[in-house]
């Protein structure tokens, strides 16, 4: 785990326990005197916990007594600790394969329906496992649900090939994804007024588009500009995911002037286009649980609502694998790159028509020639890579492959679009957008899961001939 996330984790266990005993709970004797790296005398006072709060005894506030009990024991752990930890719960905790075999044989000898019933009930219970029941106890604390989430993160830096810890992770994912479904979910907007320890957050969680200071932050929240943000009723302090959009005139198509905070606020009555160009997902802990789609849905619908004028949704969206590709390509010798009279123009504004050493010239989008010998053959392969290029069933790009799931469509590339040093590292300054016609959304997402078919505008198709 890094450690930002485990600063997240302990902080987390840190406000589930100053919850606890604000509610009147006890102090948990285990913690005290556990040594970091949970020794077997250590961990059978563990199983001798676990084992309590299976059996349920003593109440309700009992229970999460108990549960908190563990949360602040698996605080006072290092690494090797809690990897033990994890360890007796994956395979101490799960399902007992003789009760299983047993249920199973009591499924099969039923012979009446009255019978049948009674196995069916006793095979569901003895399904879930052991570990699952006790997971599910921290749902009952104000910071249990978060603990799992952290905890999850945690789990997933460190499951590798164990199919024991692989099953764990399996069953908590399963946990959380009940807890997280969308109806659950709420949607708020952001604005400059949010709590300050909120918008730390977000400065914290922005992972597209990192905030330059605190001036930069107010410049997206305030005038055209427009962040929303899911919450889970049980982590109302934590953002899940949020979404930064610009209210615009047409469709923008250079980041750099999106984020420029010197730039006159426009009048959001007049856009005619809303510019998704941050999504962050917020916490590791729910990766593969998912919502985005929902999110982008629910903010279309609130602006279109708010303002009838915007006739346009659209994104602003980094292409971030396409250098990982593009190297992939030139290592391959891949004759369709560079045409002939492009290989001339490479020549003469860079003394080489390599891609890469071109592409290795410093600053060469500050030189007007250079760049331009650069742009047809990088749009030609963006458009590749964007509409052809696949990890398996799935465009190989994680953008591209969000959106186009979402039932977007891939409107149009953007050259110069991000001249930041991570925008020309990842996609040579290349940026897409994608756009969402919601009459159109639902024939697109179809297309694109169920026979792998890219919608692509004609001006992107184009680039491919």
């Amino acid at each position: 785990m890094s450690e930002p996330q485990a600063g997240f984790l302990n902080r987390t266990l840190r406000g589930m326990r100053r919850a606890l005993r604000r509610a009147g709970g006890a102090r948990g004797p285990l913690k005290d005197g556990v040594q970091a790296d949970l020794p077997e005398d250590d961990a059978d006072r563990l199983r001798q916990q676990i084992d309590a709060c299976l059996r349920g005894q003593g109440g309700e506030v009992s229970a999460r007594t108990r549960a908190a009990e563990l949360g602040e024991t698996y605080l006072v752990l290092d690494a090797t600790g809690r990897r033990r930890f994890l360890d007796i719960l994956a395979r101490e905790y799960d399902t007992a394969p003789d009760a299983l075999d047993e249920a199973i044989a009591a499924y099969r000898e039923a012979v009446d329906e009255r019978a049948r019933a009674t196995a069916r009930r006793r095979l569901r219970e003895v399904l879930v496992a052991p570990r699952v029941r006790l997971l599910g106890q921290f749902n009952g604390l104000r910071q249990g649900v978060k603990f799992l989430v952290d905890l999850r993160a945690e789990l997933l830096s460190q499951v590798g090939d164990d199919p024991g810890l692989r099953a764990l992770e399996t069953d908590l994912r399963a946990l959380l994804t009940s807890w997280f479904d969308v109806g659950f979910l709420t949607l708020e907007r952001i604005t400059w007024r949010t709590p300050a320890a909120l918008l730390e957050k977000l400065i914290e969680y922005e992972a597209v588009h990192a905030f330059r200071s605190w001036d930069d932050l107010k410049h997206r929240l305030e005038g055209d500009r427009r962040c929303y943000a899911f919450f889970h009723p049980n982590m109302p302090e934590e953002p899940l995911i949020f979404v930064q959009v610009a209210l615009v005139t047409g469709m923008a198509d250079n980041v750099q002037a999106l984020l420029d905070e010197r730039a006159p606020l426009g009048d959001s009555e007049d856009a005619d286009s809303a510019i998704f160009y941050s999504i962050s997902n917020c916490q590791a802990g729910l990766a593969g649980v998912s919502f985005g789609s929902f999110l982008i849905k629910r903010v279309a619908d609130d602006l279109a609502r708010q303002l009838p004028n915007l006739k346009r949704f659209a994104t602003l969206s980094p292409v971030p694998g396409f250098r990982d590709w593009l190297d992939e390509r030139i290592d391959a010798a891949d004759a369709d790159l560079v045409a002939e009279s492009e290989a001339r123009s490479l020549e003469a504004a860079f003394e080489t028509s390599d891609l890469r050493r071109a592409l290795a010239s410093a600053a060469w989008w500050e030189d007007e020639a250079r760049a331009e010998a650069l742009r047809e053959p990088l749009m030609r392969a963006c458009a590749r890579y964007l509409v052809e290029a696949r990890h398996g069933a799935r465009a190989r790009d994680r953008v591209a492959h969000f959106h186009l799931t979402n039932g977007a469509r891939i409107e149009r590339l953007n050259w110069l679009a991000d001249t930041s040093p991570k925008g020309i590292e990842q996609s040579a300054s290349l940026m897409v957008n994608y756009l969402y016609r919601l009459n159109e959304v639902e024939r697109n997402h179809e297309a694109y899961r169920g026979d792998g078919r890219v919608t692509a505008a004609a001006g992107v198709r184009k680039l491919l001939k």
